[in-house]
């Protein structure tokens, strides 16, 4: 495994991070307890040390609960981080509350859920549309001043919204989305993080799956799968990437790896970029996403990746969740 810095922290995270959404239960199917203790357990095993979860991860937050059960005895090995202010509503859907007191409330139960008594990374998990980010930003600030968190993060951010976190509050990682075929990021928040020393730990770089090459070309979405509600996984759309999969393939089998590898190990080469959050809900998931560390990229196979996204054209996207 490789490790870089986490901004100007001291913390040093895998390149490869584990994203906890999908041991949550909540939207990824076939989830349980046991493949979900084995999928953290890999990650550990694989030397991955960055585990991303949220206040939200669940109803009465499973994902914190289980990341605090794995790491039993092996807390000062870890980079925790979770984020904070969305929540259920009482119908069953997402909530955006970033008032100070609400951050400062969903800290104190995410610590006693982890059953640790600092968090590594604290995120607001998006800006509430009816509290100002630099209030937000304040809450955070005073939860590192009270030592409860270590580092500030932001996720779900424009450039403007990270300017006015960062006007209140020390600002050490963004979690944005970003992969191949959602590349947006490139224009703005990439280059602002760079200039700043800002950590990026981007979201979704295997596209919820469909990146890593193994949802065939006929493939049919259960019901409950929620993937099949984005453009990605419809018509002509899923088709153009299916081509991009194709092609995808013959340069991860010259280069000896998976179609995951290849696609996270180009994510990695990308200027500004700390770690990737790559959900997982079971354990071989995580031992293949971890075999994207330790090689580069040959420049032959950088220019064929290149060729087969302009070959691909600019996608029907969606950045934010």
């Amino acid at each position: 495994m490789e490790y870089r810095p986490l901004a100007d922290t001291g913390l040093q995270v895998s390149v490869v991070s584990l994203g906890c959404w999908p041991i949550a239960g909540m939207t990824s199917l076939d989830v349980n307890e046991a493949d979900s203790l084995a999928t953290l357990h890999a990650a550990i095993d694989c030397g991955i040390n960055s585990f991303d979860t949220a206040y939200c991860y669940g109803r009465d937050g499973e994902s914190e609960r289980l990341i605090a059960r794995a790491l039993a005895g092996r807390r000062q090995q870890a980079v925790i981080a979770t984020k904070a202010g969305i929540h259920w509503g009482p119908d069953g859907k997402q909530c955006k509350d970033a008032r100070p007191q609400t951050l400062q409330a969903h800290c104190e139960i995410s610590l006693r859920r982890l059953n640790t008594d600092y968090i590594d990374l604290f995120y607001l998990h998006a800006p509430d549309p009816n509290v100002p980010v630099s209030e937000s930003a304040g809450a955070i600030a005073d939860l590192v001043r009270q030592g409860k968190v270590r580092a500030a993060g932001a996720s779900n951010c424009t450039v403007a919204q990270l300017e006015e976190f960062a006007a209140a509050c020390p600002l050490s990682a963004v979690q944005p989305c970003y992969n191949m075929l959602q590349r947006e990021i490139e224009a703005d928040l990439l280059p602002w993080c760079r200039q700043r020393g800002v950590a990026v730990l981007p979201y979704w770089p295997l596209l919820k799956g469909l990146l890593a090459g193994k949802l065939q070309r006929d493939h049919v979405f259960l019901p409950g799968d929620g993937r099949a509600k984005y453009p990605m996984f419809q018509g002509e759309e899923w088709q153009r990437n299916q081509d991009l999969i194709d092609e995808l393939r013959q340069i991860a089998a010259a280069a000896g790896k998976t179609v995951s590898q290849l696609v996270l190990r180009w994510t990695l080469t990308q200027p500004g970029i700390t770690s990737v959050l790559c959900g997982a809900k079971r354990a071989a998931q995580v031992r293949e996403n971890a075999g994207a560390a330790g090689w580069e990229l040959a420049p032959a196979h950088i220019e064929a990746v290149e060729a087969a996204l302009q070959r691909r054209g600019r996608p029907s996207t969606r950045t934010a969740v």
